[in-house]
């Protein structure tokens, strides 16, 4: 076995602000997949009392179950969360960054966008409800909001995990990994006993495919043979079709997700290994001047993107209820042909919201007097956070939890206050230390694109 010590390099600070366009171009990429995949799993039917009924036309497709091996792309998000993340991490510490630095910097970029959803969700349904629409109609778009929140949840426990699982990373990357695979399996195995234990895996399942984000940045994946990679492709593939054939657990990978469990970690194995055999092929299309014009413009903005984009389907899917327009009969040949143009209709829908919105993803700048809110504050922003998401992943999003939570993140950002500045150098220090002092804890505006996710 290879020292722990070759597995990664230093954290210095040129490595830790290296960029890959490819990883630009393959979140990007999942997400319009997963835009795409929930236009056609959305399909409300409106009855004559006014109430209204949604089929998941796409998960009654029994050719959709192996279909998921390929599309389930979430584990990939974390995989590139982990690389950018880690990354992101040493450069922050490098120039005198702390944890609460760090988690202070991912819950403003990842709440914030959140927070404007919540609340403008919050006041139109309010207002549709007012107006005489059917309580289960409102009740129906509320829902909207609770698929994108269960994600944020879990990528944001993961991102707030990374400054101490990279220290022990850095120690002993390979342990670390095989104590949370030891630890998912337990989780799992205990799950019919104990059902509540199996959330748990939020935690050990996200962090464990995180890892190999890690050791992806690092270049572990890297230095293995194609041949290597292959296996490591195959493997996983085999390992989760044993355990999916025996009915140790279900086959449908969507079941599996919630709460994760082992399948996710195998299936971050393959899309990781396959991410790197892909990589120069990758870097050529990500050098295509038009890919990083997109990229330039939409590529950063992916919050945004993935929190609105259901709440806009199942609203433009509630209007076009309330037309005259035809509604074919879901799974019918011309319900499947509707979903390019509803596919082209929430694209648009996205971009003046991408304009307005898409702000608030932007990196948090320092000013030269600010100091940094206390380590209790930033603790605090993140239970504040996390309250109404759990609420909402156990009984369900309601309305008044909607309102809840758009206060309870506004509340957290308040909390979080302005972006923290290094401390300043004591009056005795040289020129060279005062400068060093003075370097701002966070990456230049050139360097913040896939750095912080």
């Amino acid at each position: 076995m290879e020292r722990a010590t070759h597995t990664h390099p230093p954290a210095g600070l040129d490595e830790a602000v290296r960029r890959d366009p490819a990883i630009d171009l393959v979140r990007f990429t999942c997400l319009l997949l997963v835009v795409a995949a929930h236009c056609m799993m959305v399909s409300p039917v409106l009855h004559k009392d006014g109430t209204v009924d949604t089929q998941n036309v796409l998960m009654d497709q029994s050719w959709f179950t192996p279909v998921l091996w390929v599309l389930m792309i979430v584990p990939l998000f974390f995989v590139m969360g982990g690389v950018t993340g880690l990354q992101s991490w040493r450069r922050l510490a490098a120039r005198g960054g702390t944890g609460f630095d760090f988690a202070q910097l991912r819950l403003l970029r990842l709440v914030r966008p959140a927070m404007a959803l919540l609340a403008l969700m919050w006041g139109g349904l309010w207002v549709a409800l007012l107006l005489g629409v059917h309580p289960q109609v409102i009740q129906l778009m509320t829902a909207g909001a609770a698929m994108p929140l269960w994600f944020l949840a879990a990528f944001l426990t993961a991102q707030l995990s990374i400054p101490l699982m990279a220290r022990l990373h850095q120690k002993s990357p390979l342990v670390v990994f095989g104590v949370l695979v030891a630890a998912i399996i337990t989780v799992d195995s205990l799950r019919g006993a104990i059902p509540v234990l199996a959330f748990t895996n939020m935690i050990f399942v996200w962090c464990a495919v995180q890892q190999l984000g890690f050791l992806m940045a690092d270049g572990f994946f890297e230095r293995r043979s194609r041949t290597w990679l292959v296996g490591a492709i195959v493997t996983s593939n085999l390992l989760l079709g044993l355990v999916t054939g025996v009915a140790v657990y279900p086959g449908n990978m969507v079941v599996n997700i919630n709460p994760p469990n082992l399948c996710l970690l195998l299936l971050g194995i393959s899309q990781t290994a396959t991410l790197q055999l892909l990589q120069p092929g990758l870097r050529w299309v990500a050098s295509a001047r038009w890919v990083q014009t997109v990229m330039a413009l939409a590529g950063r903005r992916s919050m945004t993107i993935y929190l609105w984009h259901l709440p806009l389907l199942v609203g433009l899917s509630g209007m076009l209820l309330l037309t005259d327009l035809p509604v074919p009969d879901a799974g019918t040949a011309d319900w499947w042909w509707a979903r390019i143009p509803v596919f082209a209709a929430v694209v648009a829908l996205l971009v003046p919201v991408v304009w307005l919105f898409g702000r608030l993803e932007e990196r948090p700048t320092a000013a030269s007097h600010a100091r940094g809110p206390s380590r209790i504050a930033v603790v605090t922003a993140a239970v504040v956070v996390f309250v109404p998401v759990a609420d909402a992943a156990f009984n369900g999003l309601t309305l008044a939890l909607l309102g809840g939570g758009a206060a309870c993140f506004a509340l957290s950002v308040l909390l979080l206050g302005r972006v923290p500045t290094p401390p300043l150098a004591e009056p005795g220090a040289n020129v060279t230390e005062r400068r060093e002092a003075q370097a701002p804890t966070l990456p230049e505006p050139d360097l913040s694109a896939n750095l912080e996710p």
